[in-house]
This record gives structure tokens, C-alpha cells and sequence, in this order.
């Protein structure tokens, strides 16, 4: 019987070496002849051990009454007491309330919104055209809310702003939008779509670029027009990747944006913009309260673990796709 050609391969070129040696030896050598592409991970594994898990360690002080002094090992094991005071405490209880709130809207209206604009630039049949408005789109994400929040303060202003001055125009009256508690949620949704809307449309792009040209082509002798094209070609062709980013989507339902929020909020507005990102970063750097800021953190990345865990669950039972 002859020997499977990798088996073979493996005895010509170590014949000395006893054949249970002789794989772990191959795979050796696989690594060896690709190890400048693994020296090239070496910066992206030392940022996430660094950035990512060597913190972990700090977990234990949101369990912790945390002395600076004492250190996190020095500090006095105080079980759950920090999250028993962090749930009593109205200011957590309004914080944790307008997160919900906030991120559930940006989720309803952000989510739906870049995989429309991906659909419609999709259908520009110009290629400079469609670059073009690609190029602008992409452009606000890589400028930081400390400049937006500045362009947007000018922008809406109530006595300067353009667009209260044409509120004015067609005899309405100004509107304080970033002092105003009815409208500053509002602001804070639509300044982020507007930030994201175009780099987050890059992945539904490239969903609908894998998408055999072909199919468009029969449904157009076919007699279908642009929007039967949509619904039944290029919709469930980028199904998978819609259901992907809905369950990253979910897992971010209880995060927000503490960029955007610190550099647009004020204290007019402390009752319907202040979320978890901002009250930790009062009670953990302004209030030097450490455990309960730890605790805030934990808490929050313990409801996205168990959302996304949800969502994955409920995305295989109706679909074929999900994250595992």
C-alpha cells in the first residue's frame, strides 16, 4: 500500500528522523519559513496583551475598597458592597437610564442607516461620481469630536448658527440645541450617524462587490427594474454580513461614546446627556473614586458580553450566520 503523498513527502525529507517526530518537525519548518509575517504580528499581539489583557489584573478593585497608597493587592476584599451603593445611587440609576435610551436610538436609526447609503452608491453607475462622494463620506470619521464638537457648537448656534438662522428666516424661533434637554439626544444621534455613515458603509461595499455581477444582469433581461434588482439580489447577498454587524451592533447597545458626549454636553443638559463613559470619568478621575468607577466599567462590559451572547443565539436560530 502506498504511503499518502504528505506522509511521503515527510519520510524524503527527514529519512533519520522517527516518524512520530517527523510532523511536528514539518510544522516547525512551516512556521520558520513564514516568520517574518509572524514578527509582523508581534506589535498588533503586544498592543491587545498591553491595551486589553494585561488590565484584566485591575478588575478585582471594583471588589475592593481601593487604596491608592495600599495598592490593588493591599486594598480590603469588600465583595459586592460597591455595586450595592452603584445601584442605590440615583445619578448611576439616570445614567445608566439615558444610555439605554441614547444607544437604542442611535442602534434604530444608525444601524439601517450605512447599509442604505452602501445600497445607493452601489447603484451609481458613474465611477468618478461614486468615488467622490465615497472620498467625502469616509472623511469625518478621522477627525475627532474635540474639532467636530467645535464645528457643530458654531453650527447650531442659536444667535450665529446657520441653521438657526434660517429658522428664523421662515419665522420660527431660535433653538438652543446643545443647551436644550428636548433636542440634545437628537444631536448626539445624528451627529454620530452623520461621523460614521460612510466608513460604515465600507463593509456593505464590500459584501456587494462579492456579488457575481451576473445576477444583475439576468434580472435585467428578466425584466426587473432597480429596486427588484435590490431586493432580491443585492439585500440577501449581503444578508450574512448585516447579520454580523447586528450582533456586533447589539453588543454595544449599553456603550457609548464618551468623545462625543464630553466635548458636547453641559450642565444644562446633565439630565438627559450624562451617560455611564461621563459619570465614570467623574467618579473615577474627578471624585478619585476608583472601585466604583471599576465596577460602572464591569458592569457594563458584562451586559455587552451577555447581549451579544443573546443575539449570536437568537441569529442561529433564525439564520445561517453568526459570530460562532
Amino acid at each position: 500500500m502506498q504511503a499518502p503523498p504528505k506522509t511521503e513527502a515527510i519520510r524524503r525529507r527527514w529519512p533519520s528522523v522517527p516518524v512520530r517526530f517527523r510532523l511536528p518537525l514539518l510544522k516547525h519548518n512551516r512556521y520558520w519559513k513564514h516568520r517574518y509575517l509572524t514578527i509582523l504580528l508581534l506589535p498588533c499581539i503586544t498592543y491587545f496583551f498591553v491595551f486589553h489583557y494585561f488590565p484584566l489584573y485591575g478588575v478585582q478593585i471594583a471588589f475592593k475598597d481601593y487604596k491608592f497608597l495600599a495598592g490593588i493587592n493591599g486594598s480590603e476584599w469588600v465583595g459586592l458592597e460597591n455595586f450595592q451603593k452603584l445601584f442605590a445611587m440615583e445619578s448611576f440609576n439616570n445614567a445608566f437610564r439615558n444610555t439605554l435610551i441614547i444607544s437604542f436610538y442611535k442602534f434604530v436609526f444608525g444601524f439601517p442607516a450605512p447599509i442604505l447609503f452602501a445600497i445607493l452608491l452601489n447603484e451609481i453607475r458613474l465611477v468618478f461620481m461614486r468615488r467622490f462622494i465615497q472620498s467625502i463620506s469616509y472623511f469625518p470619521h478621522f477627525l475627532s469630536w474635540v474639532i467636530l464638537a467645535g464645528v457643530f457648537t458654531q453650527f447650531l448656534s442659536p444667535s450665529t448658527g446657520p441653521l438657526n438662522l434660517l429658522l428664523k428666516e421662515i419665522g420660527l424661533d431660535a433653538v438652543y440645541f446643545l443647551g436644550n434637554p428636548e433636542w440634545f439626544r437628537s444631536v448626539l444621534v445624528a451627529t454620530d450617524i452623520w461621523k460614521d455613515l460612510g466608513w460604515s458603509a465600507i463593509i456593505y461595499l464590500a459584501a456587494m462587490a462579492g456579488i457575481n455581477p451576473e445576477l444583475y444582469e439576468v434580472a435585467k433581461v428578466d425584466g426587473a427594474n432597480r429596486f427588484q434588482r435590490i431586493r432580491n439580489i443585492t439585500l440577501p447577498g449581503i444578508a450574512p454580513v448585516v447579520t454580523i454587524m447586528l450582533i456586533l451592533s447589539i453588543g454595544k447597545i449599553i456603550q457609548d461614546d464618551f468623545d462625543q458626549v464630553m466635548n458636547l454636553y453641559n450642565p444644562a443638559v446633565y439630565g438627559v446627556g450624562d451617560v455611564l463613559s461621563t459619570y465614570t470619568y467623574r467618579t473615577g478621575i474627578e471624585s478619585i473614586q476608583y472601585s466604583f468607577a471599576t465596577a460602572v466599567g464591569l458592569f457594563k462590559n458584562v451586559i455587552s458580553l451577555i447581549a451579544v451572547l443573546i443575539a449570536n443565539w437568537i441569529a442561529k436560530k433564525v439564520s445561517d450566520s453568526s459570530l460562532w
